[in-house]
């Protein structure tokens, strides 16, 4: 799980804690770091405190859940107002617990996130003799584990859950790069030629000129 939290102490004494309960438990303090964390590592369950200094924490969810990310989040803030319950719901959250909080409690929550995470895990695409684990976030071919990047596994992940499908350009930009990021620069070109020379021959990602690309075997 990821535990996101700006107050030094406070994050170190819940991580000790869950890790106690035997949880396994990554640490950011703010946003950025979030962002570049759930980009490399599929969580079970994600806690938040609203109030960063990079921003609310219940407008980053609602523009996670607009891209499709299903992991359970649960905010943890001294916001304790019905409106702001009910803002963290309608923004995405799964559960909402307020500071000062009981350990245990928050132990049992958490769990309770993590199951239902596992329920309901991202499934292993196989195209030809592709196989993209997206819990693990490996990929495998003819059984070789091949070395990615986040970026690279992000864009492959799209690619494969629309397999045969061409997938537009566009949206491949949308869905696998920050907003900031300049939609006519040739960035993904260079990824899906560096992904073209990962995965070997027979090639599998066809050009599909005036859309995107399209991942497929070559009789396909």
């Amino acid at each position: 799980m990821l535990l996101v939290e700006d107050d030094d102490n406070l994050r170190f004494g819940v991580a000790a804690a869950l890790r106690a309960a035997g949880l396994a438990v990554d640490e950011t303090a703010d946003l950025p770091q979030a962002d570049e964390a759930l980009f490399v590592t599929a969580y079970d369950c994600v806690v938040f405190d609203r109030r960063l200094p990079s921003g609310d924490a219940a407008v980053y969810v609602d523009a996670m859940r607009r891209k499709g990310s299903p992991v359970p989040v649960l905010f943890l803030t001294a916001r304790d107002t019905v409106a702001d319950r009910v803002d963290g719901f309608a923004s995405g959250g799964d559960d909402y617990l307020v500071k000062p909080f009981a350990v245990p409690e928050l132990v049992a929550r958490v769990r309770s996130l993590c199951r239902r995470s596992g329920a309901v895990r991202p499934p292993v695409h196989r195209v030809a003799d592709v196989e993209i684990d997206t819990a693990r976030r490996q990929v495998r071919r003819a059984g070789l584990l091949l070395t990615l990047t986040g970026r690279e596994f992000a864009v492959l992940e799209v690619l494969a859950a629309r397999a045969d499908q061409a997938v537009p350009r566009a949206e491949l930009i949308e869905s696998c790069w920050d907003e900031m990021t300049e939609p006519q620069s040739n960035v993904l070109e260079v990824l899906i030629s560096q992904l073209r020379r990962k995965l070997g021959d027979p090639p599998l990602i066809r050009t599909v000129r005036g859309v995107g690309y399209r991942l497929a075997p070559e009789d396909a």
